[in-house]
C-alpha cells in the first residue's frame, strides 16, 4: 500500500485533525476507520448506483473497483450515492420531465456531499445519460481533485444475427401501428433487445457523453468504450481510483482541464462520431461550472472542420462494442490528432497532455470500418447543426447523420403537449409533408425539456422519418433520427415564436442553410405575441416548479441560475 503526506489532507484535515474534531472522528471511527485510514487524504467515490436503470444497476460493483484503486494508492475511499433517472423507461410519459432536472439534483448532491464531509478528492462513476454531464458538472464546480470514469455500454441484443438496440424496440412500436410488424415480432424485438447492465448501445447519449470525457481529458484515455460487463471495466475503475491520487499529489484540478481547448476537442469528437444531440446541452453546462465562455456559434466553427468518421448508430451501423474493438474513443482521438484537428496540448488526468496520450497507443490490428479515415469519412463536415431563424432567434438543434433529405417545407400540425403529438402518430393522422410542432416542452415550460424518442421512433418506424419534419422546445433522444428539431429557443413559455404558431402554418427547416423559419412576417409574428399569453404552469409545488423557477434557456445549457437576493429587501 502506498503511503501518502498528510499536506494532501487538503480540506480532511477539518474534520479528522484537532482535538476539537473528537466527535468527528468518533463518527467515523464508528464506520470502522482507525488513525491510519485517518491519517490519510479522505476521497469521495459519487456513485450513481440504483435499481432503477440498467445503465446503473451494475456500478455498486464499480465502485468497489474504484475504492480499492484508491487506497492501494494511499487514500481513504468513501462511497456515496446519487440519483439516476432512467431516460428509457422514463420515455415516454410524464416520467420525462424529472430526466434533465437530474442532471441538476446529481451535480448538487455531488457538491453538497464533498462540501459537508471535507473530502480532498473525488471519483465520479455513472451510467445513464443525465448522470454523466451531471458528475463531471459537479467536479467542475467544485475544482478538487476529480476524475470521472464511465459505467460502460450494454452489449446489443440479438435477433435473426442482426443487432439490436433500445432504439429498435422503440422504433417497432410504430411500425406496429403501421401494421408492419405483428405483435408476437415487437414482443421478440422486446425481449432480446436488452441482455444485461450497461447504458444504451449505440452512439446514443450515455455513449456520447463518455466519448465526451475522453475528449475532455476528465477521464482516463480508453475508458469510454469497454462494455459494463467486461473485466476490462472493473480495471479501469480501480486504474480510476489509483489516478485521483496522482492528481491530489500534483494539485491537477478539474478547471486546469476543462478548458475552451477541451471543450472544442469535446465538439470535434462529437461531430466526428455523430454523437447526441444532447452533447450540446450537456456541453454548454459543463462549460458554464467551469466558468468557460461557449458559444453556440463555437459549435459550427468546429463542426465545419470536422469530419464525421464514426460508423455509428443511429445514423451508422455499428454500437459502442464495434468501437471498443478496434480501438474505442483513442482511435477517433488519434486520427484527428493526425490531420490537425484535435488540440494536442490540452492537460488530462493523466498529468500528461492529450497529445502524449494518444502517441505511443496501439490499436489492434484488424481491418474495420467502424472508424472512417479522415481523408474517406462518412461526411466531411460534422452532421451536428446549429439553426437560426424567426421561429428560433436564439437556436435549435438538428441532427442529420445519416439523413439523405436536407430540407422539407410543409404545413404545421401543432401539439402543446407530447402525448398529444404520440397520440395522433398512432391514430395514423401525421402524413408526408407535416411539420410536427410539440411546444410547452422546453426546459420552463415541460418542465424539464422532455426528450421525445418515443414520439420520433413512432414517426421512423411508420416510414415517415425524412417525409415529416418535426420542431419543438423540447429534446431527443441521442437515439433519434430523422428531420427532427429540437431545443428550439426561446422556448414558448416564454414567448418564443414558436408559441404562436397555428395549424397549417408553412414552416420550412433547411440544415444547408442552417434555418428554421416560419412563412410569417415580423408584424405577424409581433402581431400574434402581442395576443399571446403564457399558459399556467403546470407545476407549481415541488422539485419540477423550483427547477421551473430557475433553469435558463436552452441555448444556455439549461442551467439553473440562483435568484438575486437583494441584501436587507423586505
Amino acid at each position: 500500500m502506498a503511503k501518502t503526506s498528510s499536506k494532501l489532507k487538503i480540506r480532511s484535515r477539518d474534520v479528522t485533525e484537532g482535538t476539537e474534531r473528537a466527535p468527528n472522528r468518533a463518527m467515523l471511527r464508528s464506520m470502522g476507520l482507525t488513525d491510519e485510514d485517518l491519517a490519510r487524504p479522505l476521497v469521495g467515490v459519487a456513485n450513481t448506483w440504483n435499481e432503477a436503470t440498467p445503465c446503473n444497476v451494475h456500478l455498486d460493483r464499480l465502485a468497489e473497483k474504484a475504492k480499492q484503486g484508491v487506497k492501494a494508492a494511499g487514500g481513504t475511499p468513501r462511497e456515496f450515492v446519487s440519483i439516476a433517472v432512467s431516460d428509457g423507461i422514463a420515455m415516454g410519459h410524464e416520467g420525462m420531465k424529472s430526466s434533465l432536472i437530474s442532471r441538476e439534483i446529481i451535480a448538487d448532491s455531488i457538491e453538497l456531499m464533498m462540501r459537508a464531509h471535507a473530502y480532498d478528492a473525488c471519483v465520479t462513476i455513472a451510467g445513464c445519460d443525465k448522470s454523466l454531464p451531471g458528475s463531471i458538472m459537479a467536479l467542475a464546480r467544485l475544482n478538487l481533485p476529480g476524475i470521472f470514469v464511465y459505467g460502460g455500454t450494454i452489449l446489443p441484443g440479438t435477433l435473426d444475427s442482426k443487432q439490436l438496440t433500445i432504439q429498435d424496440v422503440f422504433e417497432a412500436v410504430g411500425s406496429y401501428d403501421a401494421g408492419k410488424l405483428s405483435l408476437q415480432q415487437l414482443k421478440d424485438i422486446e425481449l432480446r433487445a436488452c441482455p444485461g447492465p450497461g447504458s444504451c448501445a449505440g452512439m446514443y447519449t450515455a455513449n456520447t457523453m463518455a466519448s465526451i470525457s475522453e475528449a475532455l481529458g476528465i477521464a482516463l484515455p480508453g475508458s469510454g468504450s469497454p462494455p459494463a460487463v467486461y473485466e476490462t471495466r472493473d480495471d479501469v475503475c480501480f486504474k480510476t481510483g489509483e489516478a485521483v491520487m496522482k492528481l491530489l499529489e500534483n494539485n491537477i484540478r478539474p478547471r486546469d482541464i476543462l478548458t475552451f481547448e477541451a471543450l472544442e476537442n469535446a465538439m470535434a469528437v462529437m461531430q466526428a462520431i455523430g454523437g447526441s444531440t444532447n452533447g450540446v446541452l450537456h456541453l454548454l453546462a459543463i462549460a458554464h461550472e467551469a466558468g468557460v465562455k461557449l458559444a453556440l456559434n463555437d459549435f459550427e466553427k468546429v463542426r465545419k472542420r470536422t469530419p464525421q468518421i464514426g460508423d455509428l448508430r443511429p445514423g451508422g451501423r455499428y454500437v459502442m462494442l464495434d468501437l471498443d474493438k478496434v480501438g474505442g474513443v483513442p482511435l477517433v482521438m488519434k486520427k484527428l490528432l493526425d490531420a490537425g484537428l484535435l488540440n494536442g496540448n490540452t492537460l488530462t488526468v493523466t498529468g500528461k497532455t492529450m497529445k502524449q496520450n494518444l502517441q505511443n497507443l496501439r490499436f489492434p490490428s484488424v481491418r474495420q470500418d467502424v472508424v472512417k479515415p479522415v481523408n474517406a469519412p462518412m461526411s466531411p463536415e460534422g452532421k451536428i447543426y446549429i439553426l437560426k431563424g424567426n421561429l428560433a432567434p436564439e437556436c435549435a438543434v438538428i441532427k442529420m447523420t445519416g439523413v439523405k433529405v436536407t430540407s422539407i417545407r410543409g404545413k404545421a400540425r401543432v401539439f402543446d403537449r407530447e402525448e398529444d403529438a404520440f397520440a395522433a402518430i398512432s391514430r395514423r393522422e401525421i402524413v408526408a409533408g407535416d411539420i410536427v410542432v410539440i411546444r410547452y416542452e422546453g426546459p420552463k415550460g415541460g418542465p424539464g425539456m422532455r426528450e421525445m424518442l418515443a414520439v420520433t421512433a413512432a414517426l421512423a418506424g411508420q416510414g415517415l422519418g425524412e417525409k415529416v419534419g418535426l420542431v419543438t422546445d423540447g429534446r431527443f433522444s441521442g437515439a433519434t433520427r430523422g428531420l427532427m428539431v429540437g431545443h428550439t429557443a426561446p422556448e414558448a413559455m416564454v414567448g418564443g415564436p414558436i408559441a404562436i404558431i397555428k395549424d397549417g402554418d408553412s414552416i420550412t427547416i433547411d440544415s444547408t442553410k442552417h434555418r428554421l423559419d416560419v412563412d410569417l412576417t415580423k408584424s405577424e409574428i409581433a402581431g400574434r405575441l402581442k395576443k399571446w399569453k403564457p399558459p399556467a404552469p403546470r407545476y407549481t409545488w415541488g422539485a419540477l416548479a423550483k427547477y421551473a423557477s430557475l433553469v435558463s434557456s436552452a441555448s444556455k445549457g439549461a442551467v439553473c441560475y440562483p435568484v438575486k437576493i437583494v441584501p436587507n429587501a423586505r
